[in-house]
């Protein structure tokens, strides 16, 4: 019995392909439709998901989704903290 593969994206889990190929190649797909999200259909949504998924398998997009994550948490602190001061 396998454990099903899930993402947490905004406290909501998404099931993505257990296979490892299939996730690299969703991944990169989004992450390349992210790139061009100044067409139509495609968007910029589409980079941050592909780097989660490819996050799995690759250590520089887990780095970087850490990253990110920590960025967001301490600009919601400080934009929190100017709430209360104003």
């Amino acid at each position: 019995m396998t454990k099903k593969k899930t993402t947490k994206k905004l406290k909501e889990k998404v099931k993505i392909p257990e296979n490892k190929l299939h996730r690299q190649i969703l991944g990169w797909a989004l992450v390349l439709g992210g790139l061009l999200g100044f067409l139509p259909v495609v968007g910029f949504w589409m980079f941050p998901l592909g780097i989660v998924i490819l996050s799995i398998d690759y250590p520089f997009a887990r780095r970087l989704k850490r990253r990110v994550g920590v960025w967001w948490g301490r600009w919601q602190q400080t934009r929190q903290k100017d709430r209360k001061t104003n």
